[in-house]
């Protein structure tokens, strides 16, 4: 910061320099005005000139004339032929005076160029130190002079404090990291017996559950340098400039051994070959290529380990996924109920809490959110609690940052028909209904008609109950029945239907197709994967990809994926029309108060 005030300083002065040489410039010019040959004929005629001065050229009969008026007025005319004005001038009885046009002297020629001369040297020094004071900070002036360099940013062992303790809910995946940790800090162990540590360690998982987070404590229990760098720093419009970065990365990393290389994003440049238009050897893949070689480069146990992340492992090349390179997968997964518990305790540290938040609850309630989520989800809560004036948070403050977090801010103030909220009441009544009675799907935790941030017209909130690590057939139907529950209760009530649900049908088909194309799960089509879509992400192998069936069998898809919407949609319309009472309940209320809480709608049900 002091450096970039000095050569602001030094930048004002320079600025100032060269305004007193051009105004210094300016003011030695004679800037009298022009005169014409007519306008020299009619003062002569009508005798109104005071004095005349002649400076004439020494080479040639050319010059400049200055006159002067008897009123005062001066004035200048350059002339062809200074002889001429002379005989006319003394036929006139004009007296004038004759002198050498002035040579300008070494103050006016050699001063100005010295000055410019000057000015530049101080603005390439200037430019020299400061491309020398960030290169010493990493900063992006460095790197526009150094294309090849790889700009990983360095954190020195002191100075990464992360340590395992501030990771909560991943104990399985720190105890598998544990290894890495103890071979840098003890390498002989290891070395002693021939084992081979691994040379790399990626990490896999959803984005937000910690990944990043999870390689910085590893740094930090190790007491090793920790490098830093993303994926797509390695990429760049230059030909040759990536591969360049990567030697520069693990050049560096050498001379810092034992260290941590961590590259985030890792998807961005170890994609799998071959995918472009043509197969064509881009830019990524020379990359790739040299991190390949450098992964092989150093030997077992030098004591680098390099790290990764990535939510996209199906989209990386295999090569880097062999022994000897990545050769140890993590998978970072989505805490379970203890795990976002944990999560929750550490955000609520220094957060004050009032008497009414009950973290496990929220650890219950919050199933399928991430670390990031969660920590997101208490912000919002604080963000909440300070613009109301209040030094604590509560659980209204929670409980409106989950919609927040999850549907996007209520949008109260919006102008909406009458006939709009009555459609969206049934609509979101039809959806919680079926939440409530169908076993496998809810409780409800929220239905409103308020408009949210996500362009929907009102939201029903279901609260599960419990992690889930796979689906049965009989819940993926039941999803599909309570995304239709909306649609149905519009056809039930008005006789008509609208476009509000056209994210239900998208979600129910979604689910039908994957059912029969992905989990086997209809007896007419079979247990056969027809599902393409898993390289999608290519835009050359999707060009050249052709079906992995026939017609007759997509035919045999499409007429299974609609025989379930069917079967969903006649099970749920059933349902509803049993429960029509409670419909008819729960949009009255729904219009009455415009948000219901789960409590309030299964008492619909008690009475």
């Amino acid at each position: 910061m002091k450096q970039q005030e000095g050569h602001r300083g030094i930048g004002l002065y320079i600025i100032i320099i060269l305004l007193v040489v051009v105004l210094w410039y300016l003011s030695t010019q004679r800037q009298e005005p022009t005169f014409t040959m007519q306008k020299l004929d009619n003062a002569i005629a009508e005798k109104t000139i005071s004095a005349v001065t002649i400076e004439q050229n020494t080479e040639v009969p050319t010059g400049t004339i200055y006159i002067t008026l008897k009123n005062g007025s001066r004035y200048m005319m350059y002339v062809s032929d200074v002889n001429k004005i002379e005989e006319k001038l003394g036929e006139n009885g004009i007296v004038y005076s004759v002198t050498d046009v002035p040579r300008d002297g070494w103050m006016n020629t050699l001063l100005p160029m010295l000055i410019v001369a000057a000015v530049m040297i101080v603005i390439m020094m200037m430019f020299m130190s400061s491309q020398r004071g960030a290169g010493m900070g990493g900063g992006s002036n460095a790197r526009m002079m150094n294309f090849g360099k790889a700009g990983a940013k360095l954190t020195g062992k002191e100075d990464v404090k992360t340590r395992f303790s501030d990771v909560a809910g991943l104990k399985e995946e720190k105890a598998e990291l544990e290894e890495v940790v103890d071979f840098l800090k003890d390498p002989e162990k290891y070395t002693k017996v021939g084992a081979r540590i691994p040379k790399g360690v990626l990490l896999v998982g959803p984005p937000g559950t910690g990944k990043t987070l999870l390689a910085k404590a590893v740094s930090g229990e190790a007491g090793v340098p920790f490098f830093t760098i993303s994926g797509s720093d390695f990429v760049e419009m230059f030909v040759g400039v990536g591969a360049s970065r990567v030697r520069d990365l693990f050049a560096e990393a050498k001379k810092n051994a034992p260290c941590i290389v961590f590259i985030d994003e890792i998807d961005a440049v170890a994609r799998r070959r071959g995918a472009g238009l043509g197969g064509s050897h881009d830019e990524r893949e020379q990359t790739l290529n040299q991190m390949l070689v450098e992964m092989d480069g150093f030997g077992v146990n030098e004591g680098i380990i390099v790290m990764a992340a990535t939510n996209r492992v199906d989209i990386l090349d295999p090569a880097i996924m062999r022994p000897g390179r990545f050769d140890r997968k993590v998978f970072v997964g989505r805490p379970d109920i203890g795990g976002r518990e944990e999560i929750l305790n550490v955000h609520a540290k220094n957060k004050p809490l009032s008497d009414d938040v009950d973290l496990p609850e929220l650890a219950r309630t919050t199933a399928g959110f991430t670390g990031a989520d969660l920590e997101n989800l208490l912000n919002e809560a604080a963000i909440n609690a300070a613009k109301e004036n209040r030094v604590f948070i509560n659980g209204e403050d929670i409980k409106k940052s989950f919609v927040k977090v999850g549907l996007g801010t209520e949008k109260k103030s919006k102008i909406i028909s009458d006939k709009e909220k009555k459609i969206t009441a049934y609509h979101e009544s039809g959806h919680a209904i079926l939440f409530h009675v169908l076993p496998d799907v809810g409780p409800v935790y929220s239905v409103s008609i308020i408009p949210t941030g996500n362009g929907a017209a009102g939201y029903t909130m279901p609260l599960p109950e419990k992690d889930e690590m796979f689906l049965t057939k009989s819940k993926m139907l039941q999803d599909i029945e309570v995304s239709l529950g909306g649609r149905i209760a519009e056809d039930l009530i008005f006789g008509e239907i609208t476009t509000g649900a056209s994210q239900d049908i998208k979600t129910a088909t979604k689910t039908a197709r994957d059912m029969v194309m992905k989990y086997g799960m209809s007896d007419n089509i079979g247990t056969i994967n027809y599902n393409t879509d898993d390289d999608e992400v290519f835009l050359g192998r999707d060009l050249a990809h052709a079906r992995g069936y026939g017609e007759k069998v997509a035919t045999a898809i499409d007429k299974e994926v609609k025989k379930i919407i069917k079967e969903c949609y006649d099970e749920a319309e059933r349902i509803l029309k049993e429960n029509m009472d409670i419909l008819h309940k729960s949009a009255e209320l729904l219009l009455e108060k415009e948000k219901i809480s789960g409590e309030e709608f299964e008492a619909l049900f008690e009475q």
